[in-house]
């Protein structure tokens, strides 16, 4: 029997604010991951591993480099009918850029109308995570809901700054609550709610519909999370998929189940040290249900006089001679001279760390040098002056930077 059509679109549009200084030259969706990755890969591999080949990316903010990587890495063979395809904002509907996440997809109908899905599965482009969204279409298709959103159950102290889906029976959404002060209990468990996983898939008929009902509100903010959903709601028809079903191939039981928001540069790092640590909270190993990209011809890692690297992620093209890292993720093609230590850092592609320098509780970006003798992390008071510093402590360097002291 063949497989119910369905497309694929991501929203990579985002400029990603609290993630600067690495979005100052790039969108969200391309901020690099893992040592290899972009964010976006995440979102594709779901989608891919899932046997949905699709896949639209609909792209605004500083998108080049992310276009770069679509174009590069994600070439699919369209003899097979398959094919992800980036899309630019093109002003289709008038003289304007995207305004919220509904709008992106509404100005982008075209290509649903083109292609003709009877379901149409949105992904954020932001979220770490694997999940399989075949499974979740399966739950929607028998549920006979206009959307389905996934969610995940979290505590509900740490659900302040996301949206929060309010169930009375586990499956039906009776409320769609964006950052709420006081998150809505499970119905089988007061001490954690659902948070939105950023995953929705929506019959096209009724998506459709909604979109254009929406255009036409001056009021609206044009969003998904704050405007679509709260709408299929008050009709009674948006349904819960619980992520806590979702049974990955290759998951174990030490990661089964993880997600994570990259809203800020403290999410990005603590999803790095989740990769280094010692048992991963989320795993790049697993074969089955891999995370997929194309990071081009690299030579092997190499370490040279008694250079080491404990819990860590060290990537090809990387050299790393009579130095130390310890909890660290470290990108392609990095150099790091004898005497150095990096500790607790995600040091991205290019980066070079000179003789006896110390990097810490940092984050460095693409090329960015750190000349013999010089420190990242370790002078508080300095850092703050000098460079980006997250709420947490952590010092990040914009690309391309030359960190002297």
């Amino acid at each position: 029997m063949a497989k119910t059509r369905v497309l694929g679109l991501v929203l990579a549009g985002g400029e990603g604010k609290r993630l600067w200084p690495l979005t100052a030259d790039r969108a969200k969706a391309a901020v690099p991951f893992g040592g290899c990755f972009r964010l976006v890969d995440v979102a594709l591999s779901s989608l891919i591993n899932a046997g949905y080949r699709r896949i639209f990316v609909l792209t605004q903010y500083k998108s080049h480099s992310l276009n770069r990587h679509i174009t590069t890495a994600w070439r699919m063979s369209h003899l097979l009918d398959a094919a992800v395809t980036p899309v630019p904002a093109q002003q289709r509907l008038g003289p304007r850029w995207y305004t919220g996440s509904a709008d992106a997809v509404y100005q982008s109908l075209n290509l649903v109308y083109d292609d003709g899905p009877k379901y149409v599965i949105v992904f954020g482009s932001n979220h770490v995570y694997r999940i399989d969204p075949s499974q979740v279409v399966d739950d929607h298709i028998a549920s006979g809901a206009d959307v389905t959103v996934a969610g995940i159950r979290v505590p509900r102290s740490a659900a302040t700054r996301v949206g929060v889906i309010q169930t009375d029976d586990g499956t039906s959404i009776s409320g769609y609550l964006n950052r709420p002060a006081y998150p809505p209990p499970a119905p089988d468990d007061p001490s954690v709610t659902f948070a939105s996983m950023g995953i929705y898939v929506f019959t096209t008929e009724a998506l459709i519909q909604a979109l254009q009902t929406d255009a036409a509100d001056a009021n609206s903010l044009h969003d998904i999370d704050r405007n679509i959903i709260p709408h299929f709601v008050n009709l009674g028809t948006a349904h819960l998929y619980d992520f806590a079903n979702n049974d990955v191939p290759g998951a174990t039981d030490h990661d089964r189940g993880y997600w994570r928001d990259i809203g800020t540069l403290d999410d990005y790092y603590e999803a790095h040290l989740d990769l280094a640590a010692a048992h991963p909270f989320f795993s790049l190993y697993n074969d089955d249900w891999p995370i997929l990209t194309l990071p081009g011809s690299l030579s092997p890692a190499k370490f040279g006089e008694y250079g080491t690297a404990l819990d860590s992620i060290v990537n090809g093209g990387t050299i790393i001679t009579g130095s130390t890292v310890q909890q660290s993720v470290v990108s392609y093609n990095v150099r790091i001279q004898p005497g150095s230590r990096v500790e607790r850092s995600v040091l991205l592609p290019g980066v070079r760390i000179g003789r006896d320098a110390v990097v810490r509780n940092a984050i460095l970006d693409k090329n960015v040098v750190v000349v013999d003798g010089a420190t990242v992390g370790v002078h508080p008071t300095a850092d703050h002056r000098l460079h980006a510093v997250s709420e947490a402590g952590i010092t990040v360097i914009g690309k391309g930077r030359v960190v002297v002291r």
